[in-house]
């Protein structure tokens, strides 16, 4: 299901495991949740591919993969591309225009890196200029870890989703910067290494690389992205957004509270009926 259902509980103990027992460092965690995974996201990156080579669908994949993994990183069971395809059923209009926005801001920097490169004479001018634009890459590639979530979490217009993710850039910028690195390291490294193959004069393999990376990129580092950015982004929107929401609503939303692994007072636990039909701020 869409909504706070699919969020991370970093705190949460696991089902049979001592609340006394020494919790597992975050990247321990991480792999683990990734390689039991391992087969189950091959289909779904291979959908999230295919529905990502028209740019205009783009978003529609993102909305798909971002909540399988959310899924998946708070050990929820997920039933795989059904909740693929029903999150971007639920989230279609925001996540195309979402989409669209992001393209568009992307080719405009792609465009912004080749004119200063091209157009613009060595010196101050130039430097200044793409010191800039790589400044707005770091910071709206960082965005888009955020926008996602976001978007099939709560129910922002597009202008909150924006504004928020641009928040969260600084509030958790060195957590978010490691990521970045990390990610950009991996997707640089196998942009790099056929051509250092060919550099040293091992053709005869080039091929079999370009086809083992081929099957990385579509098979294997979507989902790997994706549960990645899972475990940067939920901490800071989790003391933000959510606990401060339900310290000024203690009364409400009893079960989402209980599925992330929140305190709940026992007396708010028995009023936990009364909470009706007001309208929440979280999708569903």
């Amino acid at each position: 299901m869409a909504g706070f259902f699919g969020l991370f509980n970093y705190e949460k103990e696991g089902p049979g495991i001592s609340k006394n027992a020494p919790k597992k460092k975050t990247f321990v965690v991480f792999f683990e949740t990734f390689f039991r995974n391992f087969w189950k996201f091959i289909t779904i990156n291979i959908v999230y591919c295919i529905l990502s080579l028209p740019l205009i669908t783009s978003g529609l994949a993102a909305v798909g993969i971002t909540n399988v993994t959310r899924n998946t990183a708070r050990d929820k069971h997920s039933f795989g591309l059904s909740d693929f395809f029903e999150t971007i059923k639920k989230n279609w209009k925001q996540a195309l225009i979402v989409g669209i926005i992001n393209n568009f801001v992307t080719f405009l920097l792609v465009f912004d890196v080749y004119f200063f490169y091209k157009f613009v004479k060595e010196g101050l001018a130039q430097t200044v200029g793409l010191g800039m634009v790589f400044a707005i890459i770091l910071i709206f590639s960082i965005m888009k870890y955020y926008i996602w979530t976001l978007l099939i979490t709560f129910k922002f217009s597009i202008k909150q989703i924006y504004m928020n993710s641009f928040r969260f850039v600084f509030i958790n910028f060195l957590k978010n910067l490691g990521g970045f690195l990390l990610i950009t390291l991996i997707y640089a490294g196998l942009i790099a290494l056929p051509f250092l193959l060919a550099s040293i004069g091992v053709n005869q393999i080039i091929f079999i690389c370009l086809f083992l990376e081929f099957a990385l990129l579509t098979m294997v580092l979507p989902g790997f992205k994706y549960l990645l950015i899972q475990y940067i982004v939920f901490p800071p929107i989790k003391k933000y957004i959510i606990e401060p929401y339900y310290l000024e609503h203690p009364e409400e939303d009893i079960e989402k509270r209980r599925d992330l692994g929140l305190e709940i007072p026992e007396d708010e636990d028995e009023n936990s009926d009364e909470d009706g039909d007001e309208e929440l701020v979280f999708n569903d």
